[in-house]
């Protein structure tokens, strides 16, 4: 990718972020501005803005690094992104805005009239946004190496000054305006160059992959290795090697390649010819070749693949309602017919966008199969125009897309500050004596400084995975709060402890065991990794089973909350409830 043009894109996108976050210094200027847009944000805007900070790096750049991968087996990830807001339309959308909260601890305190469960949740919505914005940060990291050759790790902290610029200067009411921008970005980003890629691909007349086989390299390839690996080789191949290979040193020479392990050190560079079945690093040696779509992550996920795809399925499907980022755009709706209209439109745009990434993937297989090799997979969208059409085309093709995944990132980073920033500034600052004026804006600081400080040690994590793991958490701690909490009167607060507890808490710790790679293989490292299977029904079951057993501590006000979840609002708008402390 020709650098000048790519940073040229990335610029214009930074640029626009900061000038539209700017901006909400002249137009937010009350606490309501800050948190929720004072309530105002039109059912079409506001579906925008909810879809351009879904729409992360995990779905611009991981997904089709999945699918280059391991095949079309992946497309369960986009599947479960988009279907979870069915569940959070039929069950949650509507109740939820008339809740009147501000934040999902808001929302556990007003229907419990507990302050331990509003504790809890905040500590789950901040490990749920810290462990969201890593992938985001990687995204960050790898488009700008990718550009510019700098380290990873700057690409995370320019993101973080962005969005801590942005964030803190004008809250909800300027960032609507950022990520509705941003939505139309990322599908621009993605359609225009499709379909010159499409183009290019058919009057290159190669024939599409096989998808229940290894990808090929189509054309002869150079491969340069970094850091040394082994490789497992299925069929003998002829390379040329420029470096060393099972301790052997080459300057160019050719070397045939038997089938089985072949330890390759750092900083050689091999060719393949053309023909040639790409090897598989040892990193992912386990899996075998992908399967069909209909065989669901059958040979990605090892030994236990029905297990995991149920897992994944779960996580995505029940983890949407739960996203702290995502439930907080509905707080921004003037009531709830807004909210469930919102949630129908966004239906609409995440299905167009998501119809284009498995066109990446599939691209990738037949023209980058050597990513499998660097591990750099997620970069298959950034590097795909300049090898199918090349030139200026090529390089201009490359900038948008480089914008467009600067777009992803900074927009799902941007609603993800909002959310650990907005709990943070009204759950944590005040207790360490921190109030009134200018908090929410100096709790963007740890909001975003964390987890930037975090990537640095869990950067090797694929971009779709690192987001799957948080999705399990919020499945396994949200979705059984807020389905039990709007529809069951019953619901008490030691059952939401309980659930939040042993459902969340070990979801929570399951995904941080599986990043720190505590477990490898096998069963335990299964569970660990695929955690909603069980840590799910433990949250639903926890909360059930102690709030029958504390039948006498159902909340006094119970009666009068539900009523209000459930009742239309009155024609005109009620404003929802003040936060303990302003922002300005």
């Amino acid at each position: 990718m020709n650098q000048t043009y790519g940073i040229a894109g990335v610029t214009a996108v930074v640029l626009a972020t900061v000038l539209v976050g700017a901006l909400g210094l002249r137009i937010s200027r009350t606490t309501s501005d800050f948190y929720v847009a004072s309530r105002t944000v039109a059912p079409r805007l506001n579906a925008c803005a909810v879809s351009g900070e879904y729409l992360s790096a995990a779905s611009f750049l991981g997904v089709a690094g999945l699918v280059l991968a391991e095949g079309a087996d992946m497309l369960w990830f986009p599947i479960g992104y988009t279907a979870g807001f069915l569940v959070l339309l039929a069950f949650v959308a509507a109740p939820l805005r008339r809740s009147g909260a501000y934040t999902l601890p808001d929302f556990a305190e007003a229907r419990l009239e507990s302050r331990a469960v509003r504790g809890i949740a905040g500590v789950l919505v901040v490990g749920i946004g810290w462990l969201y914005l890593l992938p985001q940060l990687r995204g960050a990291g790898l488009t700008l190496r990718l550009l510019t050759g700098a380290p990873g790790r700057l690409g995370g902290l320019l993101v973080a000054a962005v969005v801590t610029a942005a964030v803190a200067a004008g809250g909800m009411r300027s960032i609507t305006f950022v990520q509705a921008f941003q939505y139309w970005l990322k599908l621009t980003a993605l359609l225009v160059p499709v379909a010159f890629l499409l183009l290019a691909w058919r009057a290159d007349h190669t024939p599409a992959p096989a998808w229940d086989e290894r990808p090929v390299f189509h054309r002869s390839t150079e491969v340069r290795l970094d850091t040394a690996l082994t490789l497992t080789v299925r069929e003998p191949v002829r390379v040329t090697v420029s470096g060393t290979v099972d301790d052997l040193p080459l300057h160019g020479g050719s070397l045939r390649l038997t089938e089985g392990r072949h330890r390759i050190g750092a900083h050689t560079t091999l060719r393949f010819p053309a023909g040639a079945v790409a090897p598989m690093p040892d990193r992912t040696a386990h899996r075998a070749a992908p399967a069909s779509w209909a065989e669901p992550l059958s040979s990605s996920r090892g030994q236990h693949s029905l297990y995991a795809t149920y897992g994944l399925i779960l996580a995505t499907f029940l983890g949407t309602m739960g996203l702290p980022h995502v439930v907080v755009r509905f707080y921004t709706s003037p009531d709830g017919r807004a909210a469930r209209r919102t949630t129908v439109i966004v239906l609409g745009l995440l299905g167009a966008f998501y119809l284009l990434i498995p066109l990446y993937g599939m691209l990738g297989r037949l023209y980058a199969p050597d990513l499998l090799l660097t591990g750099d997979t997620d970069a298959a969208v950034l590097v795909l125009p300049q090898r199918l059409v090349g030139g200026i085309g090529g390089d201009l093709l490359g900038a948008l897309v480089a914008g467009g995944a600067c777009a992803a990132f900074l927009s799902t980073a941007c609603g993800l500050t909002m959310s650990v920033a907005g709990v943070l500034a009204q759950d944590v600052l005040p207790t360490l004596g921190i109030r009134r004026i200018r908090h929410f804006r100096l709790a963007t600081l740890p909001a975003i400084a964390v987890p930037t400080a975090a990537g640095t040690v869990v950067g090797d994590l694929p971009v779709a995975d690192a987001v799957g793991l948080a999705f399990a958490v919020s499945a396994s701690s949200f979705c059984p709060l807020l389905v039990l909490g709007i529809w069951w009167r019953g619901l008490t607060p030691p059952g939401a402890i309980a659930g939040l507890l042993l459902g969340g808490g070990s979801a929570l710790t399951a995904v941080t065991v599986t990043i720190a790679g505590g477990a490898r293989s096998g069963w335990l490292h299964t569970l660990l990794a695929w955690p909603a299977v069980w840590s799910v029904p433990v949250g639903f079951t926890a909360m059930v089973l102690t709030s029958l057993a504390t039948r006498d501590r159902v909340p006094a006000g119970t009666a009068a909350t539900m009523a209000r979840l459930h009742l239309p609002e009155p024609s005109a708008p009620r404003p929802g409830p003040t936060p303990t402390t302003p922002t300005t």
